[in-house]
């Protein structure tokens, strides 16, 4: 019986192990390599699309075209949304000045969420190949936050170029696809493929924390 229980305590001291130090590495050369995607894709967009304008991939369907979107993704900006409300006067008399502060609010919740989702990613444990898609997610989710974080610090703008001009869509990027796909594949995962206790290995209740220590 006590082999038994030592063989328990040593898989759940496994599954519950951190990410390495090596892993942690591995997931930030992941990161950068999906930014440095997204920015050469939006260097190449404002090379040739900002001179040249929108190219045509499928007539009435799908087109190539340069916006330098001041907003969030797919136009969502809830700071411009607030100053209609409550009219700054600074803001309004300066233009600019308001620009740099919707920018530099952005970026600070981007940082603030890239660094819950490296946090997330740490507590995954290493050894559980149920968890492997979840750290896909979040690793493609801070890329896609990194990527447009980058154009609001350089160029106080984002630049987007994908449009679906059949159904109007809002005009979008590569870091837009990382986010967007990130969060449909956490919400499909977390309904039909992980269950609570894959989500407790991440995030172990203070109850069941107090059960294992009480019986070890």
């Amino acid at each position: 019986m006590y082999v038994t229980d030592a063989l328990i305590y040593q898989k759940r001291d496994i599954i519950m192990k951190r990410k390495s130090t090596k892993a942690m590495m591995f997931g930030m050369i992941v990161i950068a390599l999906l930014v440095a995607l997204d920015q050469a894709t939006k260097y190449m967009a404002a090379a040739v699309l900002k001179a040249n304008g929108p190219k045509v991939l499928i007539p009435g369907v799908f087109e190539l075209r340069y916006l330098e979107n001041q907003s969030a993704a797919f136009g969502f900006d809830i700071v411009s949304f607030l100053q209609r409300i409550f009219r700054i006067s600074y803001f309004e008399a300066n233009p600019d000045a308001f620009l740099a502060f919707k920018m530099g609010v952005f970026s600070l919740l981007t940082l603030v969420v890239v660094f819950l989702l490296v946090l997330v990613y740490r507590r995954i444990p290493e050894a559980n190949k149920r968890l492997r898609y979840m750290d896909g997610i979040l690793l493609a989710f801070a890329a896609g936050a990194i990527g447009n974080c980058i154009d609001r610090v350089v160029h106080n703008y984002v630049i987007d170029f994908f449009y679906f001009s059949l159904i109007n869509f809002p005009i979008f990027n590569v870091a837009d696809i990382y986010v967007t796909v990130s969060a449909f594949l956490m919400i499909v995962l977390g309904l039909f493929y992980y269950k609570e206790e894959d989500f407790e290995t991440v995030f172990p209740s203070k109850k069941k924390k107090e059960t294992v220590s009480d019986a070890k």
